[in-house]
Parts: C-alpha cells; sequence; structure tokens
C-alpha cells in the first residue's frame, strides 16, 4: 500500500474531528435522558415509569457507546499528531486506505483486528 499523502491525512483529520464535535453535542444533549428517574408514584404510573427506566438504561447505553467511540478518534488524533496515523497498531503494517475510509479512527490493520475480535 502507499502512504498516505499530507492531503489525505487531512481528510482524515477533519472527519475524524467533526464526528467527535457531533458526539460530544449529541452526548450533551441526551443529559436529560440519562437523570435519575423520579419515585413518586402518585404522578406517574407503574408502567410510565417502567418505560421511563427503559429509556433511561438506553440512553445510558448509548453514551457508553459515545464514549468509547470518543475515545477511538482521541485516540486517532494522537496517532495523527505523532506521525503514526494509518499504521497498524499491533504489527505497525499500514491500514488501508479503504479501511480508513471506512473507518478513520481505525487503528489495526485488517489481519490484526481479526485477530483481535
Amino acid at each position: 500500500m502507499d502512504e498516505l499523502t499530507e492531503q489525505e491525512v487531512d481528510g482524515f483529520k477533519a472527519v475524524l474531528l467533526a464526528k467527535q464535535q457531533e458526539l460530544q453535542a449529541i452526548d450533551a444533549l441526551g443529559e436529560e435522558a440519562r437523570k435519575a428517574v423520579e419515585l413518586d408514584q402518585q404522578s406517574v404510573g407503574r408502567l410510565s415509569r417502567m418505560d421511563a427506566l427503559q429509556g433511561q438504561a438506553m440512553a445510558q447505553a448509548q453514551k457508553r457507546q459515545r464514549q468509547r467511540e470518543l475515545t477511538r478518534i482521541e485516540m486517532a488524533l494522537t496517532r495523527l499528531q505523532n506521525g503514526d496515523y494509518g499504521y497498524c497498531d499491533s504489527c505497525g503494517d499500514p491500514i488501508a486506505k479503504r479501511r480508513l475510509e471506512v473507518d478513520p479512527a481505525a487503528g489495526f490493520c485488517i489481519r490484526c483486528a481479526e485477530g483481535n475480535e
């Protein structure tokens, strides 16, 4: 595989930064859904409370998923800063450009990624 050009690296960086901003904005909006559910059975029926608890659990799971993705993006941005972007964290081989186009935060070549699953 040919090494990534500076222009391609800049493009991947822009995509990573945009995704990071998007996830942080979504996270800020979802704060209300993750708040504790009130215990007042008078104002909220049992089924409504169960729905609220389920909604809260789903919001918390989505937050964890966003946090994992944000961590992956931050790691990719660190690799960009260090000049290691586009190379596998495990074997050091170049990561295929098509793989980075699909997942700019990828830290492993396809061979090592399949071995880690």
